[in-house]
């Protein structure tokens, strides 16, 4: 079997004016067998999205006439060949995923297997998942909502709590008082009147909900260690599940110390990439949870690796998941693979009909429970209407 060619799909859909540069890319690689794989640049949010797109355009070039089933060659080669590659960073590591997970799935389809078992076989039949980011509210209406009162945190938390979920992830402090987002100065030696606002709005949440939901406070980085700290020791008595990228990862003395000072559990990774820059957080034991995003740290091949590793650390796992149904797909079939499993994410852009519509198979969970998708591959592919609907670049 060989690699023919590979398209690089810019896929259309109409978040984008109401959630912030939404754009997923998905790469399909097709095969001299007619069997052909997808996989998902996992960029689809942020700024960046195009340079995802030309990565994924410029790694299709040196894969072309390999044999897809030898992904760990075709993965060396990507990261060797490249120059770039062995320097790592988000852009190389995002394209390089994309390939990686679409290598998966047409091995899967080939042996007419699900990955999981190709990843060693399922340790669970379904998995445990959270609401994720409240803070822009629950559900399937398309505008986010704006969240200033703690009592409009409470009742969101409640909404997610009926709909089955028994935890839930918020950052409460990326919204102002005001209703704006990410535009307060969250570093340094914080006022208590500052850090109240995520406070109050976190207490509200715990009191509507009771001590039986797990509460996950996500800080998307924003703070800096001081503030990362000083909130972090505010929270503790409201029995926190995890705290999520407290500070950023590019210094991680700086997570460490975070987390020697505040008694939660610490977690990150979505903007880790490969086992490589994961290697400082298992040897020093800043987090307790990672959070590979199949869709950037590597894919398949890297992110067995990366959990695997952690296990030896008594770490646990939950894939990021902010992107569309293909990575979705992609992060069940390992989460259900490996033994440390912590908990599954539901963003709630997942929910929306402009994201589902766009592939063959509309996996959600029931009562908070994901079942682990058992079609050969991945389980999931882009329709035929999404296609035809992008922008396509293929490479031959």
């Amino acid at each position: 079997m060989k690699i023919t060619s590979v398209d690089i799909i810019d896929v259309a859909n109409d978040l984008q004016s109401s959630t912030s540069k939404w754009r997923p890319v998905v790469v399909r690689i097709n095969t001299d067998e007619g069997i052909c794989g997808f996989g998902e640049v996992g960029m689809a949010y942020g700024v960046g999205a195009s340079a995802g797109l030309g990565m994924a355009k410029d790694l299709a070039q040196i894969i072309i006439g390999m044999n897809p089933m030898q992904n760990e060659a075709i993965w060396d080669k990507m990261q060797k060949k490249t120059f770039w590659g062995q320097g790592g960073g988000t852009v190389v590591s995002a394209g390089m995923s994309a390939i990686d997970i679409a290598l998966w799935d047409i091995k899967g389809k080939m042996l007419n297997v699900p990955v999981y078992e190709l990843l060693g076989g399922k340790c669970r039949d379904s998995v445990r998942t959270y609401a994720s980011q409240l803070q822009f509210g629950w559900g399937k209406a398309k505008a986010k909502s704006i969240l200033v009162e703690p009592q409009q945190y409470a009742d969101v938390a409640l909404q997610a709590v009926a709909d089955g979920y028994d935890a839930v992830k918020v950052d409460v402090n990326e919204m102002d008082e005001f209703g704006n987002v990410k535009k307060r100065n969250l570093c340094g030696p914080l006022s208590a009147k500052t850090l109240r606002v995520g406070y109050d709005r976190l207490k509200a949440m715990r009191e509507a909900v009771g001590p039986d939901v797990d509460i996950i406070v996500e800080a998307h980085a924003l703070t800096d260690t001081t503030s990362a700290i000083k909130f972090g020791k505010m929270i503790e008595e409201l029995d926190i599940f995890f705290y999520e990228e407290p500070v950023m990862p590019l210094n991680p003395k700086q997570m460490k110390k975070v987390a020697d000072n505040v008694d939660i559990p610490i977690a990150a990774g979505e903007r880790v990439y490969t086992r490589w820059g994961f290697r400082p957080f298992l040897e020093d034991g800043s987090l307790d949870v990672i959070q590979p995003d199949l869709g950037t740290c590597g894919g398949f091949t890297e992110g067995k690796k990366i959990c695997d590793m952690a296990h030896v650390y008594d770490m646990t796992c939950q894939v990021h998941v902010c992107g569309g149904p293909i990575m979705t797909a992609a992060a069940l079939h390992l989460e259900a693979a490996i033994p440390n499993f912590a908990i599954h994410e539901l963003h709630r852009y997942a929910l929306l009909e402009a994201n589902t519509k766009t592939c063959k198979y509309n996996y959600l969970p029931q009562n908070g429970v994901y079942e682990i998708p058992d079609l050969p591959g991945i389980g999931q592919e882009l329709t035929e209407e999404a296609i035809k609907a992008s922008d396509v670049i293929t490479v031959k």
